[in-house]
């Protein structure tokens, strides 16, 4: 897939914005008249976004910000809008997740008396934290700066991809210093092992081994300042140690000197998951120089290449700002895993020395199968061979595709290998960047292995629900994957693959409930959980995962048609799917938590509702679709912190956005079609990274017109209430006539609704 011309429209964006940061003043390190400046890092740092907040690139081994001292579900990132303390500035965060982890290599600029720990929320200046206004704070992609109060610090972060750039501009001082604490992590990351020792008069080297989500993180760093070291106290936790190394559980550093007023401490970071040395390489290789302002111009080109490669137009500012914030939280993750040189550390803990593609990690498959991977096969070809190539790494090194990945570590989170729709769709879309066959056998082993309830699905077909937690997602889950197995087998020639996996993938009619009509969890042939309520979201044994069965039932996109058989029809589905949107009944204690953005029952703030809008498609009701699209698109997402309704979920939740402002969604994470909404635009312009664009022009868009009344695809009559990707990547112009009033006929009858196989 040749993306050349965006490759030269970017080269030429580095180049003048490089040029344009030489005459930038300190305070203004981002282009005013780029993509960049409708992007508001704030949006979803508030409520349960759990977002990141800081410098970065897009997919960057670094994010450098800021980490507060809360500590708790809605600091999974390190940050929360409410917080006002700051305990330094770590190189490494998770963004939208709903546990915590990482916040490795801490650094905090002081003045006064050392301190060596941070304090407590009660007594701040117990320790080190420093109290911070929203007022003094600001944030652009790629570039982070905040006053520290309690020390008259100006702190500003900007980062490449694998080093983190730090200027602090102190007050006169005779007492300043830098503080590197490894002891502090996030969540529950614990350090286990940790090495800071002074290489030469301006370079600190290290190590940080940690325990928590990732139960075996191991990352190494280098700390180069602008200027000499004239003095440097190293520290087991709080006691002092001799020489110019320290290796203990809690090692800790103190740079001192002194400053004049207004004097700058500019310090890099790189790091690396293999050694100091590659930290190091990785520092010249990506920051040879100086100039901060040059970098946070080149991190502002970077992110500004990735979102110019959607223009959309549109006279409501707001919504710019909602969308393409949404777009660049889509590219925080997966996160690069490698050195410069190629060299990563894989699963096995085994050294990889300069692999041929960027290896990844943070792959928070559960979430974002479902629309993030599907928007990276429009917009990042590139990146989709790097992350199945990564996935491919990671099966051959653990034997079992990625779950949940993070940092070299499976953590197993969350139901399903959802891995697999995400590698069957960049084969089935044609991408060649990768072993077909080493991926078809790393599906199929991982899909044949007896844990996490896969035994029961081989023998019996469905998981009984006393043998796991959440029983009914997880086979709900297997059944969506083994269908997109399939699917490539069908496509290999492989007949016996192709029907084995085909017949797995009907397994979610075991868990429907035909007295009920809903999903519920069995126990047995003949007997079912109870006592059951379809609202009611956690038991002893919990048969769903994040949810209830009221969202659950509809978890069958690769089959919308034999779940629609189930149901007892078009009619019965149909009215089904109205009462999701409208019936109340009490949740529980998640309802504050994971199950947010409610309509009636349906939960837009996590992943297995976000299809569901789009179902009314299959039925030949489209104005319905079109009708929840847009009161989601306007009444749940937001240009402020509390703008997103859930967890952002490393790239899902934005994913939604963006695809559905765009006007269509992958229904089916797997099949190469999405399925029409309601467009918010006036224009878009989707540059698709093969020397082609793909058009949309929105006639008539308004709030009220919301219903699609008729489509010309290239000029011609397009009755299909579906967009085939293979059309997308075709290139050339959609036109789409919007009204106040549903369409009599566009995408009702039958051959013009969407379907699980085309």
């Amino acid at each position: 897939m040749n993306d050349f011309p965006l490759r030269r429209f970017v080269t030429f964006l580095l180049i003048a914005t490089a040029t344009l940061a030489l005459g930038q003043s300190k305070k203004s390190p981002a282009v005013s008249n780029s993509l960049t400046r409708y992007v508001d890092p704030f949006v979803g740092t508030g409520f349960h976004g759990h977002v990141f907040m800081g410098a970065n690139v897009p997919f960057g081994a670094v994010q450098l910000g800021p980490s507060q001292m809360s500590q708790g579900w809605d600091w999974c990132s390190g940050y929360h809008y409410s917080d006002s303390l700051i305990i330094g500035f770590a190189h490494t965060h998770l963004s939208g997740t709903g546990i915590g982890d990482l916040g490795d290599v801490l650094i905090m600029p002081t003045t006064g008396p050392v301190q060596l720990t941070k304090g407590t929320s009660k007594d701040s200046r117990s320790g080190y934290a420093s109290r911070f206004s929203h007022a003094d704070e600001k944030a652009r992609p790629g570039y982070y700066s905040v006053n520290l109060q309690r020390y008259t610090i100006k702190a500003e972060l900007t980062a490449t991809q694998r080093v983190g750039v730090h200027r602090y501009t102190f007050p006169q001082a005779a007492d300043a210093h830098i503080l590197i604490d490894l002891k502090e992590g996030l969540g529950g990351d614990v350090t286990t092992q940790s090495h800071l020792e002074q290489l030469n008069d301006t370079t600190l080297v290290g190590y940080r081994y940690s325990k928590g989500w990732a139960r075996d993180q191991r990352l190494y760093f280098a700390v180069v300042f602008a200027k000499p070291i004239r003095k440097l106290n190293l520290y087991d936790d709080q006691t002092s140690v001799m020489g110019s190394t320290v290796t203990a559980t809690r090692a800790k550093g103190v740079v001192s000197f002194s400053t004049r007023s207004g004097e700058t401490v500019a310090i890099k970071v790189g790091i690396s998951p293999v050694s100091s040395e590659n930290a190091l390489a990785n520092i010249r290789a990506e920051v040879p120089h100086w100039n901060f302002d040059q970098i946070a111009m080149a991190a502002d080109a970077a992110w500004n290449a990735e979102l110019a490669k959607v223009i959309v137009k549109t006279a409501d500012k707001a919504r710019l700002t909602t969308f393409y914030t949404a777009l660049y939280h889509t590219m925080i993750a997966p996160s690069t895993f490698n050195d410069h040189n190629g060299d990563y550390l894989g699963t096995d803990k085994n050294l990889y020395k300069n692999a041929p593609f960027t290896n990844l990690t943070t792959f928070s498959l559960w979430d974002t199968y479902r629309a993030a991977h599907p928007l990276l096969t429009l917009l990042q070809p590139r990146r989709v061979n790097d992350m199945v190539n990564s996935m491919l790494a990671i099966y051959q090194q653990q034997g079992k595709l990625p779950i949940w990945h993070l940092v070299g570590n499976e953590t197993n989170t969350m139901p399903g290998n959802s891995a697999i729709p995400v590698i069957a769709d960049a084969y089935l879309k044609g991408f060649t960047g990768f072993d077909a066959k080493l991926a078809f056998d790393a599906m199929k082993a991982s899909a044949m292995r007896d844990e996490r309830g896969l035994k029961f699905v081989k023998a019996q077909g469905y998981i009984p629900g006393d043998s796991l937690v959440e029983s009914v997602a997880q086979g709900l889950e297997y059944a969506i994957d083994d269908w997109a197995i399939a699917q490539v087998a069908k496509k290999m020639g492989k007949t016996d693959d192709y029907a084995y996996f085909s017949k797995r993938a009907k397994a979610y009619q075991y868990y429907f409930d035909p007295e009920t009509r809903f999903m519920r969890g069995r126990l047995s042939d003949n007997a079912r959980r109870t006592p059951f309520s379809p609202v009611v979201s956690r038991h002893m044994k919990d048969d769903f995962a994040e949810g209830n069965a009221w969202q659950y039932t509809w978890l069958v996109p690769q089959d919308v048609e034999g779940l629609m058989t189930l149901l007892g029809g078009e009619q019965a589905f149909t009215k089904k799917l109205d009462s999701l949107f409208v019936v109340q009944g009490d949740m529980g204690s998640e309802a504050s938590g994971d199950i947010t953005g409610l309509i009636g029952q349906y939960a837009h703030g996590n992943e297995p509702s976000h299809h569901i809008t789009y179902l009314y498609a299959y039925v030949g009701q489209p104005w319905k679709t079109a009708d929840k699209v847009r009161y989601i698109l306007d009444s749940l997402y937001a240009p402020r912190p509390d703008g997103l309704c859930g967890n952002e979920d490393v790239g899902q939740m934005s994913a939604w956005y963006v695809f559905s402002a765009l006007g269509f969604y992958p229904v089916n994470p797997a099949n190469g079609a999405y399925v029409f909404g309601s467009p918010v635009f006036d224009d878009v312009t989707l540059n698709l990274g093969n020397g082609k664009t793909f058009r949309i022009n929105v006639v008539n868009n308004s709030k009220a017109n919301r219903y699609i009344s008729r489509v010309l695809l290239n000029g011609k009559p397009y009755t299909q209430s579906y967009l085939l990707h293979q059309t997308i990547q075709a290139g050339g112009m959609l036109t789409i006539e919007m009204s106040s009033q549903p369409s009599p006929t566009w995408g009702v009858a039958a051959q013009d609704r969407p379907r699980s196989i085309y």
